[in-house]
């Protein structure tokens, strides 16, 4: 175990077309500018077992559907793999993670539309992590129609989430605004309607924070 003190760990969250994947490559970028080494990574995904439950979750055969609690235990299942494998040793070693995706997404897709109770969701997220909580999460937040013009342009088919009807899309959005809301010292809300410059610049000037701060919880 390393000496160092443990590396912080931050997480975004958004609907579909917030531009997540877009920031987190670049957040990464910018910390190793800085001397920060910082490792990037997905939920679910993140190593070899999580990837394999992605495709499942994303891509069921057809004519296939989960429930949403099957759902939430796959995605579970996954995270745990995700934190023993990758996040835990990574943060451990004094390294910061960009994660793409965290249990707030569990919170958000498996409740809506008479899905999985919160206090189920909740129940099993705490078995999940242990003590381990993000340093901090970007709720990036941008318009629906925006976010379909940019779900619309995007290379390869669409899956499971991303053909779902408006209405469960805003209903996404207006989760992950409440969950902002309700957990200000973890979250900040990033404008994600602005030019990916932009983004990037208001997303540093949150994490800029926990430069010299001590890290996330891990085991």
């Amino acid at each position: 175990m390393s000496d160092r003190p443990a590396g912080h760990f931050i997480t975004l969250e958004g609907g579909e077309g917030t531009g997540k994947s877009t920031l987190a490559k670049a957040l990464v970028l910018k910390l190793e500018a800085a001397g920060i080494h910082a490792v990037l990574t997905r939920e679910p995904g993140g190593t070899l077992l999580a990837e394999a439950a992605r495709h499942l979750l994303l891509h069921p055969p057809e004519g296939e559907a989960w429930s949403p609690l099957s759902e939430a235990l796959l995605v579970n299942a996954a995270r745990r793999d995700h934190l023993e494998k990758l996040i835990w040793p990574t943060l451990a070693r004094g390294d910061w993670v960009i994660c793409d995706r965290f249990a707030d997404s569990t919170r958000v897709y498996q409740s809506i539309g008479g899905g999985v109770a919160q206090n189920t969701l909740l129940s099993i997220e705490r078995e999940v992590l242990g003590d381990t909580l993000p340093s901090m999460t970007l709720v990036l937040d941008v318009s629906l129609e925006i976010a379909r013009e940019r779900r619309a342009v995007r290379a390869g088919a669409l899956d499971t989430f991303e053909r779902r009807p408006d209405a469960f899309h805003e209903a996404v959005r207006a989760a992950f605004l409440a969950i902002a809301q309700a957990e200000p010292e973890r979250c900040r809300l990033i404008d994600a309607g602005q030019t990916p410059e932009g983004v990037l610049a208001a997303a540093w000037t949150e994490i800029g924070t926990l430069v010299d701060r001590p890290g996330a919880v891990s085991p």
